[in-house]
């Protein structure tokens, strides 16, 4: 079966380097042919450098899983024979609405269409569309060659049987998805985000901790459970389970909650000095951002590597 993705950026990229190292022929289609042709290149780079590294996933030869993957610059001739399309546009709604729009028209019964969004709704991205029982979001972490987590959030009118072999394709590529039963603005990933990045900015807004001692607490403190277990599970093994937890905690929490401030700006004088700290770290500049990157998604191999070692059901 043909997996195919629209376009050719860092996302689709990423997504088409997954399917590949699973097996699946996927068809790369974008508007200008040197976008395709340079994304194939970009793509036989990374995977000849993690083959060097020894982290290629899946168990097929770099040239194996190229050979998988084929390009094209005609949507017709690109959905032809796929059973699953994955759509990688920049985060803008008309530019999706007109995509799925053209999909809409060119798609037969069975094919599963998916978007790559982090933030807009499917009820916003998929209303009105013939195929609607076929649509889906399906949102990666960036960059999903790593980083596994798929979370899966239908249309109200999504079929059960899209939401299924979404998963199910899902974990056959050796990801982690998640369903959300219903659309919810943020999904999960960035609500949970959301709220540690919205108490870090009052924290150092108040004064309470510099922006770089605070980057420390989750990197070496939640964040090394967090890479293992989830924040439920960890309330469940500090005490003698979740009501034991709940029974000796829930005071303390409500109080610790109820001093918690308004929802910031994010702007002002508290982003100049959480900007001022970042940069003096890590200057804003292309090289030495690229540098950090390179360095994060290191680091995230290593751990996805660990994570591997250590799976436990």
């Amino acid at each position: 079966a043909d997996i195919y993705f629209l376009f050719s950026g860092l996302i689709g990229r990423s997504w088409a380097m997954v399917f590949a190292a699973g097996g699946f022929k996927v068809k790369l289609y974008d508007v200008a042919q040197e976008q395709l042709t340079s994304a194939l290149e970009n793509i036989r780079k990374q995977m000849k450098e993690l083959e060097e590294s020894g982290f290629l996933k899946g168990t097929l030869s770099v040239e194996q899983q190229l050979a998988l993957i084929s390009i094209c610059t005609d949507v017709k001739a690109a959905v032809e024979g796929a059973t699953f399309v994955q759509e990688c546009t920049p985060e803008n709604l008309e530019l999706k609405k007109k995509i799925f729009g053209q999909l809409d028209l060119v798609v037969g019964d069975n094919v599963i269409l998916s978007s790559s969004t982090s933030c807009l709704l499917p009820s916003k991205l998929f209303t009105g569309l013939k195929h609607v029982k076929q649509c889906i979001v399906s949102h990666p972490v960036n960059p999903p060659y790593f980083v596994p987590l798929v979370e899966i959030v239908p249309h109200p009118e999504t079929d059960p049987s899209t939401i299924e072999r979404t998963y199910a394709l899902m974990k056959k590529i050796g990801q982690s998805p998640v369903k959300l039963n219903r659309e919810i603005e943020g999904f999960v990933l960035n609500r949970l985000q959301y709220a540690v990045i919205s108490e870090a900015w009052r924290l150092v807004g108040e004064g309470v901790i510099s922006p770089t001692d605070l980057d420390l607490v989750i990197s070496d403190g939640l964040g090394m459970r967090y890479a293992f277990i989830g924040p439920l599970e960890t309330m469940h093994l500090n005490a003698e389970g979740i009501s034991n937890y709940c029974e000796r905690y829930r005071d303390g929490m409500r109080l610790v909650l109820n001093t918690f401030g308004p929802v910031p700006e994010f702007s002002g004088e508290i982003e100049q000095k959480i900007n001022q700290a970042m940069s003096a770290k890590i200057p804003s500049v292309p090289k030495v951002l690229d540098a950090r990157r390179k360095w994060r998604d290191e680091c995230l191999t290593g751990l996805a590597k660990l994570k591997n070692e250590t799976k436990s059901d």
